[in-house]
């Protein structure tokens, strides 16, 4: 089955085509790009939570293209600043979306905290024939006190999933994969195209 993910992302896309293909032979997902299917566009985000945003973007590609699609909006969610950045995780620090201001601005608003506690959000939109769905992915972790690793993007040098000791930034892509919010969002989407091609040759 093939996707068009409505995202200009390389990180997320390079995330999700590696976790697609670890999936068994007899179901395969192709994951394509918008650059891939020939579509340039900046899809804003302009709303107040993670599953409004994912929705606006897939509508998006699904009005201008017809074909099946999905996007993706996640957030950083941290206990002691009530959820923030949250829905606003890519611009917290300003519209230049800098990943290194984004952070500084974490650690100094966390700089007297001992309340580390925070999570990762994903939320997957689908729309197949017309109709969206929509999965959630949540990776529990903490915020260390200064970055740690080369890898990923965004908050990964600063956050250390629950089970290990590594930040997101000190591991591989398929190393973060056991731990990360989106590719759990993708396994439910994954598990909801199996049981519906299932049902189609019952």
């Amino acid at each position: 089955m093939k996707l068009i993910f409505a995202s200009n992302n390389k990180h997320k896309i390079d995330e999700l085509k590696a976790f697609a293909g670890t999936e068994s032979d007899s179901f395969r997902i192709e994951i394509v790009s918008l650059k891939e299917a020939g579509i340039d566009i900046d899809i804003p985000e302009p709303h107040d939570s993670l599953e409004e945003n994912a929705s606006e973007k897939s509508w998006t590609i699904h009005r201008l293209t017809g074909n099946a699609c999905f996007s993706e909006d996640t957030g950083l969610e941290i206990e002691a600043l009530n959820g923030e950045p949250g829905v606003k995780s890519a611009r917290y620090a300003g519209e230049k979306r800098s990943f290194k201001d984004n952070i500084e601005k974490v650690l100094y608003k966390l700089s007297s905290e001992t309340n580390r506690n925070a999570r990762f959000r994903a939320v997957i939109s689908l729309i197949i024939d017309g109709n969206e769905t929509q999965f959630e992915g949540v990776c529990n972790g903490k915020i260390i006190y200064s970055p740690q690793g080369t890898e990923g993007f965004g908050y990964d040098p600063i956050f250390i999933p629950d089970g290990s000791k590594l930040s997101f930034a000190e591991m591989s892509i398929d190393e973060k994969n056991r731990f990360n919010h989106r590719t759990k969002a993708a396994a439910k989407l994954v598990a909801f195209l199996q049981n519906m091609k299932a049902n189609s040759t019952n």
